[in-house]
Parts: C-alpha cells; sequence; structure tokens
C-alpha cells in the first residue's frame, strides 16, 4: 500500500452566479416589495435573472505523503481556501474525491471552530472533542496549549471578546498542539504579530518533523520557501502544474503566465479597465523607452515604463510598482506621489506614458518580479499587487565592477557597488588612542 495520506482525484467545485439582466443604479424598499409581489404573479415564460457557472475548483489531482510539508500558493481567487475548505470538510466537492488517512486540524480563518459564546477553556476542550479525543488526552495538552497562546489572563473570558490577534495565538495552538495526522494552515497566521508568525513556523516545523503532514498557503513565498519541501501551485481553479519541488512551483509562480524575459506586459481587451486609471503597456526599456533585452546586466541604463489612460482625473490618484525578490521578498515600492507634488507627472486626464529609473546596480544576481501598484490615495485600490495588478519579471547579471575580488554571487538580495575611501582622523580619536598607548 502506498504511503499517501491526501489523495485528490479529479476535484471540481463549482458556484452558481445570479446576474440581474438589468441593474437599476438605486434600488429602495418600494423597489424590492413591488419586485417580490410582482414574482407572485410572474407568467412561465417570464425572462428570470440570469445564473451562471462559477468553477472555483476544476480537474485538480495530486497525492500527498505522510509527513510531507506541503505549500499551496497562487493568486487570490485561484482556488487555495476553498481547496483548503474541502480538505477541511467545510464543503462538498461538486465533482471528483478526496480521501484522507487520519485527523485533520484546520485554521483557515478567525474563528474558526471557534463557538464565540464559550470561552477559551470551553473552546480548547471542545476543539479537542470534534478532532475524536477523549477528555483526559486535551487535559494532557492544556497547559501547553494555554503557554503558547499566550491568553493565561483571559482563559475564562469569552472568545467573542478577544482581539483578532487573541484568537489567531489560541486557535493556532489548538490547531497545532492536539496531535492532528494532518495540520491545514491558511493565510490567516497574517493576523499575527511578526514574533508570533516566528513562533507558529517553528512549531509547524516540529508538527512535520514527527511524522505528520503539513498544508500551508501563504504569500509569503519565503516562509513556503523555507517550511515546505514540495508546493502546488493554482491559476483559476486549476493545478497549473503536478505536485513539485518547491523553489519550481515558486518559480514558476514568479515567471506568472509567462517566461523569466517577460519584461513587456500589454493590456489586451479591457483587464484593469476604469475611467480612473487603465493600465495600457508596462515595459522595462532604455532611456529611449525601446524595450531592454533580457537578462539585464547591473551597469545598464534601465527604466520601468508605464503607460494609460484616464478618463476621470482624480487628484488622490496614484501609481508605481513595487519589486519583489525571487522568493516573493519585497524590496520597494515607489509611487509618481512620492516626490514634491509640483513635480508629480500625472496631472490631467488623457493618455500618458510615464517612467521611472530601475535601480539594477544594487540588485544581486537572480530573477526579480515588478508589479503595477495604482489606486486613489487612503480610499481605493485599483492595481492592487499580490492580487490584482499588471506583472512582469525580468533578471539581473552581472558584477559592474572590475575588482578581482568581486568574481561571484555575493549572498543576499541586494549586492550593491559602494565606494569606500581612506579619510584623515579626526583629531579626538587621534587623542583617545594616546591616551589609550599611555
Amino acid at each position: 500500500m502506498s504511503d499517501w495520506i491526501i489523495k485528490v482525484e479529479n476535484l471540481g467545485k463549482r458556484y452558481h452566479l445570479r446576474h440581474q439582466q438589468k441593474r437599476q443604479q438605486h434600488v429602495t424598499l418600494r423597489d424590492v416589495i413591488v419586485d417580490r409581489f410582482k414574482r407572485l404573479f410572474r407568467s412561465p415564460g417570464a425572462v428570470l435573472p440570469v445564473t451562471e457557472d462559477f468553477w472555483a475548483l476544476k480537474d485538480v489531482s495530486f497525492e500527498i505523503k505522510r509527513g510531507e510539508v506541503v505549500g499551496i500558493i497562487g493568486r487570490n481567487g485561484a482556488g487555495k481556501s476553498t481547496l483548503l475548505k474541502i480538505l477541511s470538510r467545510i464543503t462538498a466537492p461538486s465533482e471528483g474525491r478526496v480521501r484522507l488517512r487520519g485527523r485533520v486540524a484546520s485554521l483557515l480563518e478567525v474563528g474558526t471552530g471557534f463557538h464565540p459564546e464559550l470561552t477559551g477553556r470551553e473552546n480548547i476542550f471542545l476543539n479537542g472533542s470534534i478532532l475524536g479525543m477523549s477528555r483526559a488526552e486535551v487535559r494532557s495538552k492544556f497547559d501547553e496549549i494555554v503557554a503558547f497562546a499566550e491568553v493565561e489572563k483571559f482563559l475564562d473570558t469569552p472568545v467573542k471578546r478577544y482581539s483578532s490577534g487573541m484568537y489567531v495565538r489560541l486557535a493556532f495552538a489548538v490547531a497545532a498542539h492536539l496531535d492532528p495526522e494532518i495540520l491545514i494552515v491558511d493565510e490567516v497566521l497574517s493576523v499575527g504579530d511578526a514574533e508570533f508568525q516566528k513562533k507558529s513556523l517553528g512549531k509547524m516545523e516540529d508538527v512535520s518533523k514527527g511524522g505528520r503532514t503539513v498544508l500551508f498557503v501563504s504569500h509569503n513565498l519565503k516562509a513556503v520557501s523555507h517550511m515546505c519541501t514540495k508546493a502546488l501551485l493554482l491559476r483559476s481553479g486549476q493545478a497549473a502544474h503536478k505536485l513539485e519541488d518547491v523553489a519550481y512551483a515558486i518559480r514558476r509562480y514568479t515567471e506568472g503566465t509567462g517566461s523569466t524575459a517577460a519584461s513587456e506586459w500589454v493590456n489586451s481587451g479591457s483587464l484593469f479597465a476604469d475611467p480612473r486609471f487603465t493600465p495600457r503597456q508596462v515595459f522595462i526599456g532604455d532611456a529611449d523607452a525601446t524595450p531592454c533585452s533580457m537578462p539585464l546586466c547591473k551597469e545598464a541604463d534601465a527604466w520601468v515604463y508605464i503607460e494609460g489612460d484616464i478618463e476621470v482625473f482624480d487628484s488622490a490618484l496614484q501609481i508605481g510598482y513595487e519589486l519583489f525578490s525571487e522568493d516573493g521578498t519585497l524590496l520597494f515600492m515607489s509611487f509618481t506621489t512620492d516626490q514634491n507634488e509640483d513635480d508629480w507627472p500625472v496631472k490631467k486626464s488623457g493618455r500618458f506614458l510615464i517612467r521611472s529609473r530601475l535601480p539594477l546596480s544594487i540588485l544581486n544576481d537572480g530573477n526579480y518580479r515588478i508589479e503595477v501598484s495604482a489606486g486613489l490615495r487612503w480610499r481605493e485600490w485599483l492595481c492592487s499587487p499580490g492580487s490584482r495588478a499588471p506583472c512582469l519579471s525580468f533578471g539581473v547579471v552581472g558584477m559592474s565592477t572590475s575588482s578581482s575580488y568581486w568574481t561571484e554571487r555575493r549572498p543576499g538580495v541586494l549586492a550593491p557597488l559602494l565606494a569606500w575611501e581612506k579619510v584623515r582622523m579626526p583629531a579626538s580619536l587621534r587623542k583617545a588612542d594616546a591616551v589609550v598607548m599611555s
């Protein structure tokens, strides 16, 4: 018998979306009452609201062995949370099947599996019962759970009064300490502070070393790379590739639908259409706006160009980009509004082309990703990196120095060429040296 603990075969999840044929701009209580009344007398041939099938998952198959730590990665809306809900038996699949060998503990969103009216103490025992554990088994782990969650003072307080951070700390502590064969953790850990996230990642490593299986969903590719041995990449509800080595899966994710040389993004159709800003083209080019060949050399003069349309100008508009390393680490972000307001390049409606210099000289050899960021300051995102944004990728090579001591890629994400020089020692330091020597 094979050593799988999770087996997914041709899994699919379908939702029915309901659309009104004619959308009213303003709906009053009177409109609702009249519409309900009309339905009572609607003839069989009357036009009904349009329904559409939406497949959140389609034809997904994979097999996970006992003791593996697997990352589930993909953009927002790719189907990650839907997959985890099916594996956790919160929702049923529309087609295909899932086979599990062992108890499953899930932490999918704040409050999952907790009763808000019960205290923290009562919810610990409730979750243990759901996992099929006896009261004695839960009691043996109780002190360890409470110490990990750091909620001793609020243990007998109803969890509805907990902050989101306290909720997550206790929920994760329960899920990780009650010895499930399969631990499923969604992006919910991002609610906690940095110290708790570090502690939680360490606990998941301990769980996996104990022979238990962990499924981990996160947009933090660095954490996925550190934690997981394999990863499944989802795109639009489908597995983009079979379960792969985590480094390969992350590379495929950061490359998007193109290759590592996808240094140009062109809007085909009405993507990201918005009267306040519609991106038309994003590319890396030289000073004459000619697209650069790939990979880029560190000493090259390269610019990030963004072309767009504005029909209705809003003074709160800011446009820019975020730069990510290959493992998903955000290196920096830059916006048109970073400079003095008099120098903002976009001030009116119409077609425009803007650019910002790409600081290649500080980057190390490797692959990088740019995602356009645009929105109305403090109000609304129009292009949001990590979820909904034009994206392009590029590679960087070269040392940009003739030094015989810089002959290979240096550790770290950045590799700036910094100047060093000898300076005259201040009198204060010379006096200090004289005192020490005497």
